[in-house]
């Protein structure tokens, strides 16, 4: 089923029509019985003619009447005659279409469809809560009324299928080095791929997706607190590798300068220098100085 454009025309003359006919009706109706025979006292004769005229401009009244339809503003109307689809007015305005059929309304607006906060487990099987937005609107009249029961509850069941279906594929964090995509490190990816697949599952109901935003991504409590723990010891680790590797810079820049200003050590003073360095640089805490009144050696 796709959509057509249905046959109508202007609406304002036949409304005239429809007014100017059930005033000649009442008219006729007034003038049927207002006749005489012509004899003086004689009782007024009743018209058939003009009763018949009142009639059919009455039945001309209701025929109009059933033929106007009026389409708002980002509004649509489907026309169907006896079951059979006839197509679909798009235009805003009063229009006349076939008499006697049913005009369906079908909003044409841009609508937000807010998924729930779903519990899913992401690719990694951490259990996780998801949740997102939807935009979206009809964009084929004929699909969203005929091929699906409800197209608003159709949108609502397959979001949620789409997003639990999403967060299947991606984790919800990455705590290695590589550089793989998850839900939280790569929103914009997983809102695309969300797009591309609601896009998929909701052309069958004439709906166009225009855009998909995470609004909700948490650990499920049962493990959030364990997750935090995992994730301020990996930023603690990231931390002492950085600062392990400025020390070990700081030592060799350290030992150039002492080699470039002619002051040699021998194996022994250069790892006790090395060790006494990288304590005092790594160490979180502060360094206490030990004075040596001898040698090393005695």
């Amino acid at each position: 089923m796709t959509t057509t454009k249905a046959w109508h025309v202007n609406g304002f003359l036949a409304l005239l029509l429809a007014l100017a006919s059930i005033v000649g009706s009442v008219v006729l109706f007034v003038n049927a019985g207002s006749e005489t025979s012509g004899f003086p006292g004689a009782e007024p004769e009743v018209n058939g003619w003009f009763i018949v005229g009142g009639i059919v401009l009455i039945l001309v009244f209701i025929v109009l009447l059933t033929s106007l339809t009026i389409v708002q503003p980002n509004q649509a109307k489907i026309i169907t005659f006896f079951g059979r689809y006839k197509g679909t007015i798009t235009e805003s305005g009063l229009w006349l279409v076939i008499p006697f059929t049913g005009k369906t309304k079908v909003s044409l607006k841009v609508r937000n469809f807010n998924s729930q906060t779903l519990k899913v487990n992401d690719a990694e099987g951490n259990p996780i809560e998801i949740g997102c937005v939807v935009v979206f609107k009809v964009v084929d009249t004929a699909k969203a009324v005929f091929d699906v029961d409800n197209y608003s509850k159709f949108v609502e069941v397959q979001s949620e299928t789409a997003i639990r279906h999403i967060a299947a594929h991606y984790a919800y964090d990455t705590f290695t080095d590589e550089q793989k995509p998850s839900l939280r490190g790569n929103a914009d990816e997983v809102s695309q791929e969300l797009t591309r697949e609601l896009q998929t599952r909701l052309s069958l109901a004439g709906v166009q997706v225009l855009e998909t935003r995470l609004t909700h991504l948490a650990y499920a409590p049962e493990i959030a607190s364990a997750m935090l723990q995992r994730q301020q010891a990996i930023a603690i680790i990231a931390a002492r590798q950085k600062i392990v590797e400025g020390a070990v810079t700081m030592v060799e820049s350290a030992l150039q300068q002492l080699k470039d200003n002619g002051i040699e050590l021998d194996g022994e003073r250069r790892a006790a220098m090395i060790n006494n360095l990288m304590v005092t640089i790594v160490s979180d805490r502060a360094a206490t100085p030990v004075i040596n009144t001898g040698t090393m050696y005695g």
